[in-house]
């Protein structure tokens, strides 16, 4: 038997599935908590577990990982360089270094201004030393690369460092969205390079001698070769691969996916078995850039969603904070029950934290600059095993009121540990994998702090959560009909109480019907999904499977490239000009422009797709030419030519 391994590192969890690679049916499954300070040791506990019912040759490894969106949230990666033509940049950059020199085109392809070679390469020495690599971006580059292309020449014989390009990583409009593109492609190099260095290593350890490969944003997949030096490709690599997944799943033309893991909520819609693709490009750390993903609307909403109650008006919030769940904690270390029995007893009235506040160990003092002299105390405290917030302030001798825990949380040097959704389903026995008795004490804790029933208590998460993920769900399909519309404060009215049914008597009802079927995929959508189907009148479907649904999606994939481009009449010289990713040529007709646009491009994604690992990729294209109506004659405007080379993987075929 021939099987895969899919593995998809999530914000939680690290899933990993072994499939045969004929049928697409999983032998065996698996789930690891991700490590964050290092991803290879969650995926390499995963995979252990998986090749123990390893009944045939493993033909490829297929990895989605959340690494690059982390890394751009925030704000990591190697040093970097940009060097701008033709154009000061609108807006701020990722960037400490850059250059503005002359040169860049115009709308139609023709030079606006000749390169100021010198300047390049007087840059070019400049960054020598400074930087790690460099992103060179010219205004209108998807017209013609020419002053790119030269820049890099320039750029590499004064410096040597890696370039970036920023028409070879999007043929969209957009000049500050392609220079933060190319930048942060820049900045992920390295970042990238470890993981896979990493992965590999792990699998060779395990003797998996299969070739790896990645999911990228828009589903498909990738070799590693491609993914080094396009990292920025993987940016929402795991919602894009639970898309896949759930399709693969069910075999459904239309239909809406919800993937609650962890952390977050991603809500995508399926047409035609295809998922939407975002042509304006993914928003990313609140950069906005100009790679094509799925369309994915996400939300801080998950199974360790930190709780939290307001003292005055003694509302519940869930998330969009993480933290990692009492009950997984005490289950690892279970001498935080007597920690938080202890709490119950103390007489300090907390107005700032909650009684459930634990924490933990991560990467430690490395991951910080300029640690106070308490910070530094904090960290010794915890090499022993996470603590409570009063117990760690007791041995400091400060009010719990004032622990500052913050700066190391947001640097990941600990961890933050408290009552999640994820502890509320073991309270209420809907589920049961880890330390009951730490969640029920959470619930006895907040309800003591904040002089509420526990009873109601626990009710009243639960239906905050449930009619989260409701308003989620309709905000998306709002968004997924075109409207830009938010309508978080919209429901806080008498029809959104009824909606949401936040009143049990009711002189009368409001109520929504959604036409597509929820998929729901993710460990607790069980629990969850059922309640919220309740409210909005809509089939649920919960697959086999859905709890690895990511990690299926990766192994299931398929290679896939895409290109556009246009043809438009060249000014007034004559002819018609030709817009290649590699090039701008004009021909005096039309016809002969069309013929070598067309075949340019079938090769063009022909041998991207095998570049990026395909089988006999198959192309298709379309033509679409586009007239405009002037004095009852119809005026040439442009031709655009969609190219698609698609194939499986050579690794699963040979």
């Amino acid at each position: 038997m021939v099987t895969a391994l899919g593995i998809d590192t999530g914000g939680t969890f690290t899933d990993g599935v072994l499939i045969d690679i004929r049928t697409r049916t999983i032998l065996a499954k698996a789930k690891a908590r991700t490590t964050k300070e290092d991803l290879s040791k969650g995926i390499e506990e995963c995979i252990r577990q998986l090749i123990h019912s390893r009944t045939g040759e493993i033909k490829m490894v297929a990895l989605s990982t959340t690494l690059a969106t982390n890394a751009v949230v925030e704000g990591r990666g190697c040093e970097v360089g940009a060097i701008l033509i033709g154009k000061q940049p609108p807006e701020k950059l990722p960037v400490h270094h850059y250059f503005v020199v002359d040169g860049g085109h115009d709308i139609n392809g023709f030079v606006a201004q000749d390169l100021d070679e010198e300047a390049i390469g007087e840059a070019a020495q400049s960054l020598r030393g400074k930087v790690d690599a460099v992103a060179v971006s010219s205004f209108l580059s998807i017209r013609n690369p020419e002053h790119e292309l030269r820049a890099r020449e320039i750029i590499k014989e004064h410096s040597g460092l890696p370039v970036v390009c920023a028409h070879e990583l999007s043929n969209s409009l957009g000049f500050q969205e392609r220079t933060v593109t190319a930048i942060l492609n820049a900045k992920l190099l390295p970042i990238i390079a470890e993981l896979v260095e990493s992965v590999k290593n792990v699998l060779t350890k395990l003797d998996i001698l299969a070739p790896m490969m990645i999911v990228k944003s828009d589903g498909s997949l990738a070799g590693i070769d491609v993914i080094q030096e396009r990292p920025i490709e993987t940016i929402l690599s795991g919602p894009s691969a639970s898309i896949v997944g759930a399709s693969g799943l069910l075999n459904l033309d239309q239909a809406l996916i919800l993937d609650m893991g962890g952390t977050t909520t991603d809500i995508a819609l399926i047409k035609n078995k295809e998922p939407l693709i975002n042509q304006e490009g993914a928003m990313v750390g609140g950069w906005r850039t100009r790679v094509k993903t799925t369309e994915v609307c996400t939300y801080g909403i998950g199974g360790d969603s930190y709780i939290q109650i307001n003292p005055k008006q003694k509302k519940v919030t869930v998330g969009p904070k993480r933290v990692l769940p009492l009950c997984y904690a005490a289950h690892i270390h279970p001498h935080l029950i007597n920690e938080l029995e202890q709490v119950k007893n103390d007489t300090v009235a907390l107005a700032i934290h909650q009684k459930t506040d634990c924490f933990l160990l991560l990467k430690g003092e490395k991951s910080i600059k300029n640690a106070s002299p308490v910070e530094k105390e904090i960290l010794d405290l915890l090499t022993g095993g996470p603590h409570s917030l009063f117990l760690l302030a007791r041995q400091l001798h400060i009010d719990p009121n004032f622990f500052p825990f913050q700066n190391l949380v947001d640097a990941g040097a600990i961890g933050h540990i408290s009552l999640t959704p994820t502890d509320i389903l073991h309270v209420t026995r809907e589920l049961d994998i880890w330390n009951r008795e730490a969640a029920l004490l959470g619930v006895e804790l907040l309800a003591e702090q904040y002089d509420m029933d526990e009873k109601e208590l626990t009710r009243t998460i639960i239906d905050e959560t449930v009619n989260r993920m409701v308003t989620a769900i309709i905000q998306s399909l709002i968004i997924f009909e075109d409207k830009k519309y938010p309508i978080g404060h919209c429901l806080d009215n008498i029809l959104g109480e009824k909606i949401l049914k936040l009143k049990e008597k009711n002189l009368f009802r409001c109520s929504i019907e959604i036409t597509d079927p929820l998929i729901g995929i993710g460990a607790p959508v069980h629990a969850w999904l059922t309640k919220v189907k309740e409210k909005l009148h809509m089939e649920l479907i919960i697959p086999s499977h859905a709890e690895v649904a990511n990690a299926y999606g990766a192994a299931i994939g398929k290679i896939i490239e895409r290109s556009e481009i246009i043809i438009r009449p060249n000014g007034s010289i004559g002819g018609f000009g030709v817009y290649l990713p590699w090039e701008y040529t004009v021909f005096d007709e039309l016809d002969r422009a069309k013929e070598y646009a067309l075949a340019s491009m079938i090769d063009w994604v022909k041998n991207n797709a095998l570049k990026a690992g395909a089988h006999d990729p198959k192309v298709e294209y379309k033509i679409d030419d586009i007239y405009a109506k002037v004095l009852n004659a119809d005026l040439f405007v442009e031709t655009r030519i969609t190219c698609s080379a698609t194939g499986a993987p050579e690794a699963i075929i040979n």
